[in-house]
């Protein structure tokens, strides 16, 4: 319930974020970074009463058929949710704030400020294997069957899109839509490796077998027992070895410090993790 919830706030999230960085920055300035917010946009400017909005949940009902046969049930199911409240939310942004001017006169300052948000948006979305719709969707395909990282995959299916905004908009738009979707392809990849990021932690404690109850049965995260002998003491160690997220890396230090403060304690970053508890969890194990 709680992984739910979680993931539920995530995907809300990363939702209205999206549809402040499109509507605020990207929109006035007609920056189109590609999907099917950006080939609305295309089609807006050129039917200047035509409903974004509208349009983007009409085109998105094809693509949703797409995700539940070739993704499955949950990434469809959440991909749906975002989708419609991004469209839900720029339809009332369109209602409360018409004709939206851009918020400066640069560009280059509005495109990156888009991306940016665009970028959080995008990462806090597929960091729950859920996507906004559209060329998402078309996206995840992709990585599903060849394995390329997502944001390349969102810059491979955008792609068609922005040229087609630079014939409309002209070159000078086009080449910076073009470097939007470069740059969102990037810091989607980085922040998705920053959510991720797993910490590796060695621990040589006089108070082994209490801090390795802790993490099993507190945190009911797995331990690796070492047996080792000090270089210098010559004495017996007993080493305890353990993979945790962030969160739960700092309730270990504290735990270890309050109970034996002279514990020797090294950590290393891990960019993934693959196991129970990791890549699946215990209510969803993999079959044979």
């Amino acid at each position: 319930m709680e992984r739910n919830f979680k993931k539920f706030l995530s995907v809300t999230l990363g939702s209205v974020l999206m549809s402040i960085g499109f509507y605020f920055f990207l929109v006035p300035s007609h920056l189109v970074t590609g999907g099917v917010t950006g080939l609305a946009l295309i089609i807006n400017s050129l039917i200047p009463n035509f409903p974004t909005g509208g349009f983007m949940i009409l085109i998105n009902i094809v693509l949703f058929i797409l995700a539940f046969i070739f993704i499955g049930k949950e990434f469809g199911g959440y991909t749906m949710y975002s989708s419609f409240l991004i469209s839900g939310l720029i339809t009332l942004l369109e209602y409360y704030f018409p004709h939206v001017e851009p918020l400066t006169d640069d560009l280059l300052i509005n495109l990156l400020y888009g991306i940016l948000i665009n970028g959080l948006g995008y990462a806090f979305i597929f960091s729950q294997n859920a996507s906004t719709g559209g060329t998402d969707i078309v996206a995840k395909i992709i990585n599903k069957f060849t394995h390329i990282d997502m944001g390349k995959a969102l810059f491979l299916s955008d792609f068609s899109i922005t040229v087609l905004a630079g014939v409309i908009f002209g070159p000078k738009l086009g080449l910076y839509a073009l470097l939007g979707i470069l740059l969102n392809s990037m810091i989607i990849d980085k922040l998705l490796a920053g959510f991720n990021v797993r910490i590796n932690m060695t621990i040589n404690s006089v108070k082994n077998q209490e801090i390795n109850d802790y993490i099993l049965h507190e945190l009911i995260r797995g331990t690796t027992i070492y047996y080792a002998r000090g270089g210098f003491s010559n004495d017996e160690k007993t080493i305890i070895n353990t993979i945790v997220t962030r969160k739960e890396y700092l309730k270990i230090k504290q735990f270890v410090k309050e109970i034996d403060p002279l514990a020797f304690i090294s950590i290393s970053f891990v960019n993934e993790v693959l196991g129970e508890g990791f890549s699946y969890h215990r209510d969803n194990k993999p079959t044979k």
